[in-house]
């Protein structure tokens, strides 16, 4: 099974990174941050994280979008901000077509949700640090994305404590 672990919106949270990391690090084949740490992007918290700076992180290590492969899914990550994320996916969506992915991760709006778009499949986290409703209410949350099947994905909205608030199935006819 794949396993990926998403965030976002952390805001200067640092032993909640650390917790994430720790319980989830002998199943995880990868640990995305969808930017707004607030954290140096050297900082140990932010280690083991494909990572992108959102609005409120200043360090310019941080790139503005990146992409990675897992479990034979191509992942796209932003924050959201340059997508305008809190009114369209569109500019979001085009993005992630354009770099032939098949999954978009962001954050930015703080609000929890994963939508399947015609085969793409968009997934905002929400924030650990200041949710502001979706999926989950106003729990703070993360993301255990899982699959199985390349087609078949399951997006799990996590609360600190590791427990599942809410449970999504996805399936997806492209696969890349």
């Amino acid at each position: 099974m794949s396993v990926v672990i998403i965030t976002s919106d952390s805001h200067g949270l640092t032993e909640e990174l650390n917790r994430i990391k720790e319980r989830h690090q002998h199943e995880a084949d990868a640990f995305v941050h969808c930017g707004d740490s607030e954290l140096d992007y050297h900082s140990e918290e932010m280690s083991s994280f494909y990572k992108v700076r959102g609005n409120c992180d200043f360090d310019q290590n941080y790139p503005e979008e990146t992409q990675l492969s897992v479990g034979g899914q191509k992942i796209f990550v932003t924050h959201g901000h340059l997508y305008q994320v809190k009114t369209s996916l569109m500019p979001v969506s085009y993005r992630a077509e354009e770099t032939g992915s098949n999954i978009a991760c962001f954050g930015h709006s703080h609000l929890a949700g994963a939508e399947k778009v015609k085969d793409t499949l968009f997934i905002n986290p929400g924030s650990i640090r200041e949710p502001r409703g979706g999926a989950a209410g106003t729990t703070p949350t993360y993301v255990r994305l899982g699959w199985e099947r390349q087609n078949e994905l399951q997006v799990e909205f996590l609360n600190l404590r590791g427990e599942v608030e809410a449970t999504t199935a996805i399936h997806l006819s492209r696969m890349n």
